[in-house]
Order: structure tokens, then C-alpha cells, then sequence
């Protein structure tokens, strides 16, 4: 089990969604530009102050929280030769040692006066890249699972930028979220990394149905 003390908050940032403009003049409505912020209330829905703007892709209670690990920032730093700014990938957590590896589906965190539940990866979408100028992370995010996660609310209070971060209870089951993201993009037709998933109760519902749809289609076509 990970030391707990070595879980770091680096950027707390929430933001509702608004006009982005991008590429050649090109604008949309969304809440990845989130700014930081020292204290806020997290509800079972979302951080106070947070939301989004594509609703059938993004938020929901088990989508509350966006956490993103900060050891990636230099990762992308040196492959994209470019620093980023804060929160880049439009998420509210920034913290350490809690790379996609060692974080498991259903593994509970107290988050400041909160506790927080992994129900899954995040999925990427094109909007990180306009949001970045261009910089091809979508593509890079996928192809290394290193896409941070999703958590649901189980205790609602208030979250500073300086509270703790702390491992309270972790999944016996051991999914990891990069084991999650490797079934889920890179390998459709793997039956038995499917159920394993599958039989984490913790996992968010809108996986959960995605996982099943696919494995019924994978099983009536044997």
C-alpha cells in the first residue's frame, strides 16, 4: 500500500464552461480552462463553481471529480517540447503518486473534509488539443493509458489547496486504471480482461454498459 504521506495536492481549479476560441478563429463552449482556486465545496455532483459543457460525455455524480497525476507534466513537457499550464488537462485535482498504475477501480481517498471513490478512467477528447494550441495529446493520452480518472462523491465538505490526500481504503480486487484504459482502447476483443473489470461493483455505470454491450456483441459472435 502507498505511503500516505507522499500524496501531494500541487493545483486545485474549478471552472464552468465558456467561449474558447481555437485554431483559425474557430470558438466552442467549454470548462477545461479552469482556474484555481484555494477553497471550495464538493457536493455529490460536482465542485461548486465546476461544470461542464457536453453533457452526455462529461460529469454526473460518477464523474465529479477529475484527477490528473502531476508526474505526467513533465512527461509531456519534454515529448511536446512546451510547458503547460495548469490544470492543462481541464482537471480539479492535480496531485502526486497517483499515477494510473498504482490507482485501482473502487479505491476510496479522503480529499479534505470529502471522501472520494475511482470509478474510472478519463476519457480524452479533442478538446484538450484545441485548448493546447494543437498539441497532439489526445492521441498520446490514449496510446499510454496515462489519461488520469474519474471519482464519485461518497461524503460531501470542503476541499482546500492545501488539504490531504490519503489512501482510506484500497480496492481488493486490484483493476488498475491503466489496466482499464488498456481493455477499453486497445483491446476490444479481450474477453476476460472485460469480466474482470466487469466485476468491480465501483465501476461507473456508463463503463459498466459499454463493457457490457461489448462483450455480449464479442460472445454472439462466437
Amino acid at each position: 500500500m502507498q505511503e500516505v504521506a507522499a500524496i501531494e495536492i500541487k493545483n486545485l481549479a474549478i471552472g464552468l464552461p465558456e467561449m474558447m476560441e481555437y485554431g483559425d478563429g474557430k470558438k466552442m463552449k467549454t470548462a477545461i480552462r479552469k482556474k484555481t482556486v484555494n477553497k471550495v465545496f464538493l457536493s455529490k455532483e460536482s465542485f461548486h463553481g465546476d461544470g461542464v459543457a457536453d453533457l452526455k460525455h462529461h460529469g454526473g455524480p460518477d464523474r465529479a471529480v477529475c484527477i490528473y497525476p502531476y508526474e505526467h507534466y513533465a512527461l509531456w513537457e519534454k515529448e511536446f517540447g512546451k510547458p503547460l499550464p495548469t490544470s492543462a488537462f481541464g482537471e480539479n485535482v492535480t496531485a502526486t503518486k497517483l499515477t494510473e498504475d498504482e490507482v485501482y477501480i473502487g479505491d476510496i481517498y479522503r480529499l479534505g473534509e470529502t471522501v472520494i471513490q475511482v470509478t474510472q478512467g478519463r476519457v480524452p477528447c479533442h478538446t484538450i488539443d484545441r485548448n493546447l494550441e494543437g498539441t497532439p495529446l489526445l492521441k498520446a493520452m490514449v496510446r499510454t493509458g496515462f489519461t488520469g480518472f474519474m471519482c464519485r462523491v461518497l461524503k460531501e465538505g470542503f476541499v482546500t489547496a492545501d488539504s490531504k490526500l490519503e489512501l482510506l481504503e484500497q480496492h481488493p480486487q486490484e483493476v488498475s486504471v491503466l489496466y482499464t484504459n488498456q481493455v477499453f482502447f486497445h483491446e476490444p476483443k479481450n474477453i476476460e480482461g472485460i469480466r474482470r473489470i466487469l466485476a468491480v461493483a465501483e465501476l461507473a455505470d456508463e463503463w459498466r454498459d459499454k463493457f457490457e454491450t461489448r462483450l455480449d456483441k464479442l460472445l454472439a459472435s462466437r
